[in-house]
């Protein structure tokens, strides 16, 4: 068997060396507290110590002669009675005091954690599965623990226990009892470290198997909907099989290796302790040590050796714990794509004047999504963006709302260079009604009040009101209680837009951003939603990223945008002058509505055997 191939590199020990010191802080706030328990632990191993040697003297006590032997020892057994109950009360101190330091670290690291999530940005979590990210804040979280718990209850204990039994052995017997302890000891922890680095892999990639079926697990769960429009349910089980076969098969290996390295340990152990057992029992016979020192030698052996051979556990799931932890700091240690400059300030908006200048911007750099653009929305105007799938109007929301930083050019508010201006003030100022509406699994007034916790009830309805929604809510049988499920699946596409439009409503901001926000609705709840919309843009700076050029007639300002370039600006009527796209999209899409125009109910009869439409 060849240990090195997978022995840990310089770098790595470093790094799980600063992680462990990177906890410190989050234990630092209760230092009294680890200092009484570091206390406790201290004079539990002191009692569990001494118990061997009580044993010693009762032993030695009752060993005696009959004639010699005029009373029982009371005073020693109570003092064994008492050590015992010392060790336990001293043990479970500690556990009760440190719980508080414990759990209020994991706490404050999952904190940390979730708080750099929100702050990194949008591109990271588009490429970033959500289920491994939850996967990995979940094992790092319990590794801060499992890592506080071991080094407090099982390392240090363990430590102080071994120099004790080290010390006492010394002054008390013949060398060689101290040199087989130790030389035991040594190399217990050599086979252990040596094994443990060598089956640390099948660790690591059962960890990232089971990062990866559970992504696939809840994608495939997430889009429940898609998965049963194509039947694709046994493609979804074989995928998420697939990888739970090869992490069974790296979990078999794992569990193999780690029989081995617990035979391999117990071995050593046996050995050390037979070995004493025999000097023992040599100096029994020849008159050096009595029987009570024989029990007193066994009984610090077991001691020694009960948590040595728990503490190859210990190390084992501390060294996986580091790997968890690692996770978590790497991601705290990710910089956010998007930060604000040293000199920011809080955006004022006294206008709300837009102003895009030049702006360039690629995702990726062979893809240029826009170039030179040139889009200005001045105070109270309502300008629309329309153009085909593909030519960066939704960017453009993305872009003022900085979740990207443009490559060229600036994006102004009020002369204001929003690369320049916190993106806390920056968003509190900007309010979306998205394409695609993605609601909490919550109640419909959670979701409506998101926009702003602080807002009453009845500013809550006064938004439904405003997005004609408040009657369909009142419908329901638990009106705004009612849960809407998960991402919003329990409401249609045009029930979700309505509730995010009662939000931006509810926001109240001074710019406002719909992005084919009535994409979802029919006719007749368009015309509705429109009116609403006009109601709430007045004294509004709005843009409108439009699919359905109806929606945008009564624009300003209308700029058309294909392949990253405008092309065409102007009113709905100058355009249609130009004859250019958008007079030809305009056309197309008057003529897809006429044939599209629905047949009224009055309209049809119906027989026995047909349904007729009545013509004019």
């Amino acid at each position: 068997m060849h240990f090195s191939h997978h022995t840990e590199t310089p770098q790595a020990s470093h790094n799980k060396r600063n992680n462990l010191l990177r906890m410190s802080p989050y234990i630092w706030e209760y230092r009294g507290r680890v200092s009484f328990a570091l206390a406790c632990l201290v004079l539990a191993k002191l009692a569990t110590v001494g118990i061997p040697f009580i044993l010693k003297q009762i032993i030695d006590h009752l060993n005696l002669p009959k004639s010699n032997l005029l009373i029982l020892p009371l005073a020693l057994l109570l003092a064994y009675g008492t050590l015992k109950l010392a060790g336990g009360l001293f043990n479970e101190l500690r556990d009760a005091v440190f719980a508080r330091v414990r759990y209020r670290a994991m706490r404050r690291i999952s904190d940390s954690v979730l708080a750099h999530l929100h702050v990194l940005s949008l591109r990271y979590h588009l490429e970033k599965k959500t289920g491994g990210i939850s996967r990995d804040l979940e094992r790092g979280a319990g590794s801060v623990s499992t890592i506080l718990n071991y080094l407090v209850f099982n390392i240090l204990p363990t430590i102080a226990e071994f120099i004790l039994v080290a010390v006492l052995l010394l002054r008390n017997y013949e060398l060689r009892f101290m040199l087989v302890v130790f030389s035991t000891v040594v190399l217990y922890f050599i086979f252990t470290f040596k094994v443990t680095e060598w089956r640390m892999h099948f660790r690591h990639e059962m960890n990232t198997l089971d990062s990866k079926a559970n992504s696939q697990a809840i994608d495939s769960l997430i889009n429940y909907e898609t998965v049963k429009y194509f039947n694709n349910e046994k493609l979804e089980l074989n995928r998420y099989d697939t990888t739970m076969r090869n992490w069974e098969n790296v979990a078999v290996q794992s569990q193999t290796s780690m029989a081995m390295l617990n035979f391999g340990q117990g071995t050593i152990i046996a050995v050390g302790v037979t070995l004493v057992m025999i000097f023992a029992g040599q100096g029994v016979v020849a008159g050096t040590i009595t029987l009570g020192d024989l029990v007193l030698i066994n009984a610090l052996m077991l001691q020694l050796f009960i948590p040595l051979g728990f503490l190859g556990i210990v190390y084992r799931q501390l060294k996986y714990s580091l790997a968890d932890i690692s996770m978590l700091f790497d991601l705290l240690d990710r910089d956010p794509e998007i930060i604000d400059t040293p000199d920011a300030k809080p955006l004022v908006i006294s206008q709300g004047h837009v102003r895009f200048e030049s702006v360039s911007f690629a995702y990726v750099p062979e893809r240029p999504i826009l170039r030179n653009v040139n889009i200005e929305i001045r105070p109270g105007q309502k300008v629309a963006v329309v153009g085909p799938s593909g030519a960066g109007k939704s960017t453009l929301a993305r872009l003022l709302f900085r979740f990207y930083d443009i490559q060229a050019g600036r994006i102004y508010i009020d002369n204001q260079d929003i690369h320049q201006v916190t993106q806390d003030s920056l968003r509190r100022s900007i309010g979306i009604v998205p394409q695609d509406t993605v609601l909490f699994n919550e109640s419909i007034y959670y979701n409506i009040q998101y926009a702003r916790p602080e807002a009453s009830r009845d500013e809550v309805i006064h938004a439904a009101r405003m997005a004609h929604i408040h009657e369909f809510i009142e419908k329901l049988p638990q009106g705004y209680d009612t849960l809407v499920g998960e991402r919003g699946l329990k409401l249609s596409g045009g029930e979700k837009q309505r509730v995010a439009i009662a939000r931006v409503v509810l926001k109240k901001p001074k710019i406002l951003i719909f992005d084919e926000a009535t994409s979802n609705l029919d006719s007749h709840s368009e015309q509705a939603i429109l009116h609403s919309l006009e109601e709430i843009a007045i004294s509004h700076t709005t843009l409108v990223i439009a699919h359905r050029l109806s929606t945008i007639v009564d624009a300003d300002r209308i700029y058309v945008l294909e392949n990253g370039q405008i092309s065409e600006e102007g009113n709905h009527a100058q355009l249609l002058v130009k004859r250019g796209i958008y007079a030809r999209l305009w056309q197309l899409q008057q003529e897809e509505r006429q044939r599209q125009q629905p047949v009224s109910l009055s309209d049809i009869t119906i027989t026995d055997t047909t349904v007729k439409t009545k013509t004019v």
